[in-house]
Parts: structure tokens; sequence; C-alpha cells
């Protein structure tokens, strides 16, 4: 602090003094660096201030935004996108099963009647007739059974026809009122018991007749010789197996389809199936798929069968029992997994719209899996830079 001396003071002459200096000239040398002084310290002070108005901005940049007002967000610029009609990416995936060529006919041939195996005519991979004997079971048993049976239809038509005389007879006297009405009633029910008895003898020849024939086993079909289990000297009961045979010319295929690939299939123009170890595809046709899940694979039993054109290179290249891959292509169009997104817990695709992008979820789509869609053919879909777009957003 600078002390200032009172201006009286200075003016005043000293008592002790004897010569009088004059008032200006005592003051004037210290008044001058006072002045000075407070001329720099007001000009420090207006250096060193902040304006008002500069105050008054400072204060609106750092007061809190009102409760209530939104700050606008920045609009995302314009994205550079390639879109493609859709029916231009769009793919028809070709769908494939494993497969195995079946006989139509398989059947376990079992004796019939009892007995002892004679002789058996054909082994493993022997291909017969239908009607061919396979095996001979020892008829001895039969043969008599049968002739017991003929005789007795015998004994009951030769009392059928003594019983008819003596009906005919009792006609004849109670005509002439020789022979009671009573007794030609009783006569015309022995006849009648008669012939019933001719024809139980007559189904018991028949019967005797047909389990003589049952000791020849016969192939009811052509076809292959899978199994033989017949021995000969091997005494056989009814039921007891003999032979597996296979039809032959009558192939079926037969494959196990995921429920959600069914109804591509069934929706498919065209079938192949490709046997194992050979490129060559044969052509087929659908014959049923069946509606029921099967508990042990979880898929639907699908049969096909061949196209004429390929039945005979069919029955050379695909025999009964050999496998192979059944394909088709599905008919739905799909899209291809590289061009779908994920927004949120969606996924899905981006189109065009005017010069906006909109994402189009898709409900049924699977990470890494074609999913089938039922959009127009003329939808614009993003091709390229979908991965950044957003919905809504403005495209170049």
């Amino acid at each position: 602090m600078i002390r200032l001396p009172h201006p009286m003071a200075a003016a005043a002459p000293s008592a002790s003094s004897s010569h009088v200096v004059p008032a200006q000239q005592a003051a004037g040398p210290k008044r001058v660096p006072v002045l000075a002084f407070a001329f720099a310290a007001a000009l420090a002070g207006l250096l060193t201030a902040t304006p008002a108005w500069a105050q008054a901005t400072q204060a609106t940049q750092n007061a809190p935004a009102a409760p209530g007002t939104a700050t606008a967000p920045s609009a995302s610029p314009a994205a550079s996108v390639q879109t493609a009609r859709l029916d231009s990416v769009w793919l028809q995936p070709e769908r494939s099963a494993a497969a195995s060529v079946l006989a139509r006919n398989e059947s376990r041939l079992s004796a019939e009647v009892a007995g002892t195996v004679q002789r058996w005519t054909a082994d493993v991979g022997a291909t017969v007739r239908r009607g061919e004997l396979l095996v001979q079971i020892d008829p001895t048993d039969h043969e008599l059974a049968l002739q017991r049976a003929q005789a007795g239809r015998d004994a009951a038509m030769a009392r059928l026809q003594l019983g008819l005389t003596q009906l005919q007879r009792a006609r004849d006297l109670v005509a002439q009122g020789f022979f009671s009405k009573e007794a030609l009633t009783q006569r015309e029910t022995e006849v009648a018991l008669q012939q019933a008895d001719l024809a139980s003898a007559e189904a018991q020849l028949r019967s005797a007749r047909r389990q003589l024939e049952r000791t020849r086993v016969l192939a009811p079909f052509a076809g292959t010789v899978v199994q033989r289990m017949a021995q000969v000297g091997e005494a056989v009961a009814p039921g007891a197996p003999l032979y597996l045979l296979a039809e032959s010319g009558a192939t079926e295929l037969q494959a196990h389809v995921p429920p959600a690939e069914l109804q591509g299939l069934r929706r498919a123009t065209a079938w192949q199936f490709q046997p194992q170890g050979s490129l060559e595809l044969l052509e087929l046709r659908l014959l049923r798929a069946s509606p029921t899940v099967q508990t042990a694979n979880r898929a639907h039993a699908v049969r096909l069968g061949w196209t004429p054109a390929v039945a005979d290179a069919a029955a050379a290249s695909a025999p009964p029992g050999s496998s192979g891959v059944l394909r088709w292509r599905d008919p739905q169009p799909h899209i291809p997994a590289a061009l779908l997104v994920r927004r949120g817990s969606e996924l899905g695709i981006f189109v065009r719209q005017g010069q906006q992008a909109r994402f189009v979820a898709l409900p049924r789509a699977q990470e890494g899996r074609a999913v089938p869609t039922d959009l127009p053919p003329a939808t614009l879909v993003v091709v390229r830079g979908q991965a950044a777009l957003n919905d809504g957003q403005t495209l170049n």
C-alpha cells in the first residue's frame, strides 16, 4: 500500500525553519508518482477483467439443460449400397437323404404242414420263377389222409343213393295207399341227413387234398433267394421258416426325410437316386410319403419308384439291398444365408424402398442357412453393404 502524505501537512511551513519555501514548490515533486501508480493500477484492472458479454455467453454454455429439452441427434449419413432383384439372387436348394433299395415283396416262406423235409431245390442267390418248387415235405401221411377222406366221401355218396332209392319207393307206395305219410316223412328226413353227410365228406376230402398240396412249398413270385433255412431230413412244424425270398423286378426306394424338408420333397418335380460308388443318376417318381414321424429317427418314411425309362437300368445298377443318396431340388425360393443380418433379436434382410433402407424380419431364418421366402420377385434386396445399415437410413 502507498501511504500518501496529507496535503495540508505538506503546505504548512515548518515552525523551526527560518526560510520560507513556497507551497507549490514543496508539494510538486511528491504528487507526480502517486498519480502514475493509480493510473497503472486502473489500466491493469481493465486488461484482466472479462467483458460482461463474454461472461454471459460462458454462463449460457455451462448452464445445465432444462428438464424435458432433448438435443436433436445428428442425422445418419447416406449409405452407399448395392441392390439386386430378389429373383436374381434367390436360390432353390438341393436336398439329399440316405436311401436304400427295397424289394416290393420280401417274404419269409414257412412250412404249412408238419413233416420231414425231403429236398430243397434253390440255394442262396438263385433266381426262381413264380410257382417253382422250393421245398418238398414228405407227403406220405397226407396222402393217406387224402385216401381216408376220399373213402368217406364214397361211403356217404352210397348211403345217399340208397336213401334216394328208398324215398322214391316210399312215394310210390304212398300213392298206392300202402305206405303212411309219417313213414314217408321219415324217409325224407333220412335222405336230408345223408345229403349233409355227403357234403361233410366232400369238405374233408378237399381239406385233405389241400394239406397234401401244402407239402410242396412253391415260390409265390419271381425273385431271388435271400436266405435258405430248409435242411434235408429236418422235421418241421407249421410255421417253421424255410426260405427268405425277395421279389425281383419290382423294387422301390425308401428314404427318411426330416419334417422340415418333407414339404419341399412333395413340391419337387424331379427326384434322382445315385447308387453308392457310382456317378449314375436314376430318375424316380414319388409314390407316397408317410405323414407320421417315426419315433426312432424323428423322420418321415418316403417311398419312390423308378420311371419307366430307367426301370431296366435300375434293375442292373440298383438291385434290392443296395444303398445310395436320394437327391431333389426344392422349388420354393430361398434367400441366401450371406444376405441375412441380425437387428436386435431378429434375423432378416434389408430392402430398398425409395431412397430408404427397410429391415424385413424373417421369422423362420436361422444362422448360416438359406431361408424360404414369399417376397415378390421384384423386391430390391441389399446385397452389399447391409451389415452397417440401420432401418430407415437414407441410401445413395
